[in-house]
């Protein structure tokens, strides 16, 4: 079944928020990584306020799913997406990365409510990923489902395809696996950096069920997310291949490489905020 106009209107405006808390929190830190947050905040939205079962006044709760941000840089998008959400006040965003804070420029499950593990080397978190739905299975919790979010310039670690070689291998049908295809990466295009493509055709041959969206509509982020949930049972893991715009939502930032990992000043940051305060402003309007 489709989502309504108004449940529509509720999580693009949620991940709206998300955008805003991103240049919020970079803008803070003077540092960061705005551009591949962006890119993933309808992800992020659509995990934290559908998808994920979740209790933000029990963080630790041992019946909920599990999120790990593999690609850990994007930490800003995480934390924003929490905060709204209710696991720590939006307040705080702008902390990040300073000494002082417990948001720091990566995930880190010790000290930010809702995160499940730490990440930051590439390729980890979709190990540790696999190793969370594997324990589910061991213990008997199948229902406990796992999600894990990449980049597509992650896909040139080799640990990646271990990670993904051990679900398929398992029958890991509790993981699903996202891949934020935006194309680019650090050093410039990833097609220039590392080319990975095909990227669905490698995932099929690695044993994956896929469904690819375009990122940015949450209509088909809704149909995928129904397609992982009927694929349970199968003994095949799930991937959702997402086509995006780094930057999203930011004018200046969109398909530019260079706000993988800087934060606006304080014009930019003017500039950034006034446009996603229209954008809200006319969601809820």
């Amino acid at each position: 079944m489709s989502m309504t106009g108004e449940e529509k209107k509720r999580l693009a405006a949620a991940a709206c928020r998300v955008r805003m808390g991103v240049i919020e929190s970079t803008h803070g830190a003077k540092s960061g990584h705005p551009g591949g947050s962006l890119s993933s905040a309808e992800l992020f939205a659509y995990l934290y306020n559908k998808e994920l079962r979740i209790d933000p006044e029990n963080p630790k709760w041992d019946g909920r799913d599990r999120f790990v941000l593999s690609k850990g840089h994007t930490a800003p998008g995480l934390y924003a997406a929490l905060a709204n959400r209710g696991f720590f006040p939006v307040e705080d965003l702008p902390t990040l990365r300073h000494t002082d804070s417990y948001l720091q420029g990566h995930p880190n499950m010790n000290t930010v409510p809702g995160v499940d593990m730490s990440t930051g080397s590439l390729g980890q978190g979709v190990s540790a990923a696999c190793g969370m739905a594997k324990g589910a299975k061991l213990t008997g919790r199948d229902e406990i489902r796992v999600y894990t979010l990449l980049g597509d310039g992650e896909l040139a670690e080799g640990e990646v395809w271990e990670a993904f070689l051990f679900a398929a291998h398992y029958k890991l049908d509790n993981l699903c696996v996202i891949i934020d295809l935006n194309g680019l990466q650090i050093d410039g295009a990833t097609k220039d950096v590392m080319n990975t493509a095909p990227v669905n055709d490698k995932m099929r041959a690695f044993g994956f069920e896929i469904a690819e969206i375009d990122g940015q509509d949450l209509d088909s982020m809704d149909v995928a997310f129904a397609a992982f949930h009927a694929n349970r049972g199968s003994g095949k893991p799930f991937a959702i291949l997402m086509t995006t715009v780094k930057g999203k939502g930011v004018s200046f930032m969109e398909h530019n490489v260079g706000w993988h990992g800087k934060a606006p000043n304080d014009e930019e940051y003017a500039v950034a905020m006034q446009e996603l305060r229209a954008q809200l402003s006319e969601l809820e309007g």
